[in-house]
């Protein structure tokens, strides 16, 4: 167990995937190859308006968008939405046996999606661009962007309609109180000064909000947003991923090589899981996205095909990788208790261990 230390806030981030468009430890679910390495220019301190749908351009409809690189995949009562390259968003009301793919107004690569209801809905991406639907993922408006940026956001959460925060490269923290129709610029409240990337914020029961990223950076909010306290975490290489469970101040955290960690006090200590493979060996690949599933299982998924699932808390973890070694960058289950896989080769449906069913949806 490792103790962090706190500090107190200013107030007022080959075909592999990375979870960031840059090179410095590049976490997983974004492809390098399409992304190439990007600067951010100052970010402004004044709040910043929510950007006109004026003279948009739209994803390009595919018959095979459901094939394409997908990065993320969010579950809303009966309805599927998944979201990635080119701007393409997609929606099975099915269980994933057919995708329609929504209008989008944008082509840029769309990273993350986060639904409070089963209609009101966020994804954003590159050029800090922040979507919204109000119609559970059939149609979507722009609600923000800054060009200037030259950065991606890799990541949202909403407390309810009206509060929400996006985090992204190079330190980025927004945050709006009126569902998106204005986002303020609040990176000045994390204690951040080389800008390591933001690559993921999540709630923990009972607890407030949790950020992890580049360097093994960790951030926790115990008053939901308005100031926020530095960890200093178990790991020193980058961190993908954070997800909380249905225990009160427990959350998981994982990354580079298989690392994997667990607290239960809102991430004062931290407890190592051991992650072994079919034939014995650690864990190498590295993990990029988790889920929690309306059973209570907890899913997490990467490279190389990699699946682990949890039915105690976190404790403990089955481990498989896929047949096709297809790297993953998101999950979500299905009615029927299958889950629903994305990432490389778009949608892969497998049965509730990660195991291929035999067909791609």
């Amino acid at each position: 167990m490792s103790e962090p230390v706190m500090r107190r806030t200013q107030a007022g981030h080959a075909v592999g995937f990375s979870r960031t468009p840059v090179l410095r430890h590049s976490p997983i679910a974004k492809a390098l190859s399409l992304c190439g390495v990007l600067s951010m220019l100052m970010l402004a301190s004044a709040p910043l308006q929510a950007a006109s749908n004026e003279g948009s351009k739209f994803s390009v409809m595919s018959a095979k968008a459901s094939h394409t690189l997908l990065l993320d995949v969010a579950s809303l009562g009966k309805r599927l939405v998944t979201v990635g390259d080119r701007g393409h968003i997609l929606y099975s009301d099915d269980n994933g046996g057919s995708w329609v793919q929504a209008k989008v107004p944008t082509k840029q690569v769309l990273t993350a999606v986060f639904f409070i209801d089963d209609s009101h809905g966020w994804a954003v991406g590159h050029d800090a661009q922040i979507l919204a639907t109000t119609d559970g993922g059939a149609t979507w408006i722009k609600q923000f962007e800054d060009l200037e940026r030259e950065a991606p956001l890799l990541d949202v959460w909403f407390k309810d309609r009206n509060n929400g925060y996006a985090v992204g490269a190079y330190g980025a923290l927004l945050e709006t109180s009126d569902g998106g129709a204005n986002w303020e610029d609040i990176s000045e409240r994390m204690d951040n000064e080389d800008a390591y990337h933001l690559n993921a914020i999540v709630e923990v029961k009972d607890s407030g909000l949790f950020v992890v990223g580049e360097q093994g950076v960790m951030f926790r909010s115990p008053d939901w947003g308005q100031t926020w306290e530095t960890l200093e975490g178990p790991y020193e290489g980058s961190l993908f991923g954070a997800l909380g469970t249905d225990e009160a101040g427990t959350l998981l955290v994982y990354g580079l090589r298989g690392h994997l960690f667990r607290s239960a006090d809102f991430g004062t200590t931290w407890q190592a899981i051991s992650l072994n493979t079919a034939n014995n060996g650690p864990l190498e690949f590295g993990l990029a996205d988790g889920n929690r599933l309306a059973d209570g299982s907890i899913v997490v998924v990467g490279h190389g095909g990699t699946v682990l699932k949890s039915t105690d808390n976190g404790r403990n973890f089955s481990v498989t990788n896929r047949a096709d070694r297809l790297s993953l960058a998101g999950v979500a289950a299905m009615e029927n208790g299958n889950l629903i896989l994305v990432g490389q080769g778009g949608v892969h449906a497998a049965a509730p261990t990660g195991a291929d069913l035999g067909q791609q949806q």
